[in-house]
């Protein structure tokens, strides 16, 4: 280095991570959804087999409702699983819009002509 040498570390101080129960549960909620989800699509394979072997409306309805409840887990599993990745830093809350001002005329540049 030019002009002598530096002393010291120019490193800030870290913060040691420290176990965070509710992001624990909030992991263990995503994998109990995704598991659910599986379960759930793997009896709605099964109702449909039935269903088209037997054409019972029982086991039509009951394959509706397993995938019904299979979006459902699933969906459940990508929400809290973008809430962890918004916890932990990996992702940022969406930027909120603009506030309109209420003088301005309603539709853009051309409406004031």
């Amino acid at each position: 280095m030019a002009g002598g040498k530096r002393a010291g570390k120019r490193a800030g101080s870290r913060e040691r991570a420290q176990f965070r129960p509710d992001l624990a549960l909030m992991a263990v909620a995503i994998t109990a959804a995704v598991v659910g989800w599986g379960f759930l699509v793997f009896t709605a394979i099964g109702f449909g087999a039935d269903a088209r072997q037997d054409g019972r409306a029982s086991s039509w309805l009951l394959l509706i409702a397993c995938a019904l409840a299979a979006m459902a887990c699933l969906f459940l599993a990508f929400m809290l699983a973008a809430r962890l990745a918004r916890a932990l830093g990996i992702a940022s809350a969406p930027e909120s819009k603009p506030k309109r001002d209420p003088n301005a005329p309603k539709g853009g540049k051309r409406a004031a002509r």
